[in-house]
């Protein structure tokens, strides 16, 4: 029954007024809605966005159509009226049984995405097409519109996240395989704390060099490289790009944060091997970065994509902190403060954006290699990529004119999406806005300087170097015994798995689909597989399992490797 509406029956269907507004016509409105969903041009694997379905008029027949013509297509009723979404699940409930067709509320976008995730699966969908059968999307216009633009975000996410997963997931695991031989001499990341003090997040974006100005002006001598323990009220941290100019400038950051797995960054380390300074390192981050450094190193996780040996590495207890898996240094740089202190955090160089003359801060690798290549015939600005395709104009925190482009625009929302409502403040200069809070240069220097946070709870890393130091006759000898257990588990399986696809032993295909999915790892990376939440071909699938079998090789190898490297430091 409706309260706020009124329904007229019209022999073939009701028409609907509803706050004041026709939402149904009463000329035939079932006759309307068929004629024009009859109109809609299928193209399969398109999700079809339909607000305020209302009665469902027309989608019995569009269904058939999806069926036959564009059967891994569907659609999604979408209401946000709670009486009309009460009306349309009655009205639609024989539709509902429908796998092609899914009602929801216009609630939380994230929730939608996961929701439209549970019915269809992952990477099910490449586009969002509007599917309109009555006025009630008119009652929530910009509501409706940004759900279907939130769904298109995601779908995009979705694929680019797999092109990612196909490109490195196959490194990511063999970094982290050659990680693991860090775990029993490292501390995790859990176990530093900042206690309540104030942390300077830094990126390594074109206005970093404003900041660092500011700094030194306000804060002097005591941001120095061998200032005393405990000069300044806050902590530093920041992210790998940016030790360059840090260092050009002689200030001393208390944690630096790594996540890269290519070989890119390599020369942001290149000259600071003598920096006593604490990394906080991805698990599948490059492993040359830690010894590049030759410092202390605090391990953590960002799980690129469901993995059952991450469940086998946890109940081991050799899995470091998790961390969620957010893409970029600087928003892993920013969780990661979040992690380690209950003060406020100030962000600032995270700019997702650049110039045409600077994409990063003074001192840093490119903008010393943009140096380095400067003559008579080519100069500093780099109008080859600050206009490629793609690029675009945008306007900073500052109201200056900048450039980005869609990776880094998806950054900076994710970044909003992430840390909005959180303790983290912006630091406004030449970068986007991050959608948190934002301060100038000097406002953020007197949040800095109040010292609002105090030390209590705090363990450097130097107090859990300590206290690692004397639990070390315990815990490392253990963790390398656990780990070296698991290694030997993994080569026994992959061996097993080798010689039943070789032919040298026989199993059933229990035993066979129990390998394959416990050894995900594999094959999460293949084109068939990334980015579908673990759904793999069936073990008939004889293409798939010749490419199972090609993994397999080198995967023991690195297996291997691992185990001699952690008996040759214990003899």
């Amino acid at each position: 029954m409706l309260i706020h509406g009124r329904l007229i029956e019209t022999g073939r269907g009701y028409s609907l007024s509803y706050r004041g507004k026709t939402l149904l016509s009463v000329m035939d409105p079932a006759a309307q809605a068929e004629r024009a969903l009859g109109t809609v041009s299928l193209v399969n694997r398109t999700l079809y966005f339909c607000p305020s379905p209302l009665f469902g008029y027309g989608l019995e027949g569009f269904l058939e159509r999806l069926s036959g013509e564009s059967p891994d297509s569907a659609v999604l009723c979408v209401e946000a009226e709670e009486e009309l979404l009460e009306l349309s699940g009655n009205a639609m409930k024989g539709l509902l049984e429908n796998p092609r067709l899914r009602l929801a509320g216009a609630g939380d976008p994230g929730a939608l995405c996961d929701f439209v995730r549970d019915a269809w699966g992952s990477r099910r969908f490449r586009r969002v097409e509007p599917l309109r059968l009555s006025g009630g999307w008119r009652l929530h216009r910009e509501l409706y519109d940004s759900l279907a633009g939130v769904l298109r975000e995601d779908i995009a996410l979705e694929w680019g996240n797999a092109v990612t997963l196909m490109k490195l997931g196959r490194r990511y695991m063999r970094n982290a395989v050659r990680n693991l031989a860090l775990v029993p001499s490292c501390r995790s990341l859990r176990d530093l704390s900042f206690g309540a003090r104030p942390v300077l997040v830094l990126g390594a974006g074109p206005s970093l060099d404003g900041l660092l100005d500011c700094l030194e002006r306000r804060f002097g001598e005591s941001l120095r490289d061998g200032a005393p323990e405990g000069s300044r009220s806050f902590k530093i941290m920041c992210v790998d790009t940016a030790l360059p100019a840090m260092r050009a400038r002689r200030i001393k950051p208390d944690l630096a944060v790594a996540l890269e797995s290519q070989h890119w960054n390599i020369r942001d380390f290149t000259g600071l091997g003598d920096w006593e300074l604490p990394l906080a390192m991805d698990l599948s981050a490059l492993p040359e970065t830690a010894e590049m450094l030759g410092s202390r190193v605090h391990l953590f996780f960002t799980p690129w994509t469901p993995l059952r040996v991450f469940g086998r590495l946890e109940k081991a207890g050799l899995l470091p902190e998790r961390l969620r898996p957010l893409g970029s240094v600087g928003l892993a740089a920013a969780a990661a403060a979040l992690r380690l202190g209950s003060g406020p955090v100030l962000c600032g160089g995270i700019d997702f954006s650049f110039t045409p003359d600077s994409y990063h801060a003074r001192s840093t690798p490119g903008h010393r290699e943009k140096l380095r290549e400067h003559n008579r015939f080519q100069g500093v600005l780099n109008a080859g990529a600050g206009f490629r395709p793609g690029t675009s104009a945008a306007s900073a925190k500052s109201g200056a004119a900048v450039r980005s482009d869609a990776v880094m625009r998806g950054y900076r929302d994710l970044f909003e999406r992430e840390f909005s409502g959180t303790r983290i403040i912006g630091i406004s200069g030449g970068g986007l806005h991050l959608g948190v809070k934002t301060v100038d240069a000097e406002e953020a220097c007197g949040l800095l300087g109040e010292n609002a946070g105090s030390a209590a709870g705090e363990h450097t890393d130097a107090a859990a170097g300590e206290n690692a130091g004397r639990a070390a006759g315990k815990t490392r000898a253990g963790k390398k015994e656990d780990l070296l257990r698991f290694v030997r588990g993994e080569r026994e399986s992959l061996a097993e798995l080798r010689d039943i696809l070789t032919g040298e032993t026989a199993a059933g295909a229990e035993r066979l689909d129990g390998l394959l999915d416990g050894l995900d790892y594999l094959w999460a990376h293949l084109p068939g597989c990334a980015g579908r939440g673990g759904a793999r071909p069936p073990a008939s699938d004889i293409a798939f399992l010749k490419m199972v079998r090609a993994e397999i090789d080198p995967f023991l190898k690195l297996w291997k490797g691992l185990a001699e490297k952690l008996t040759q430091r214990g003899s």
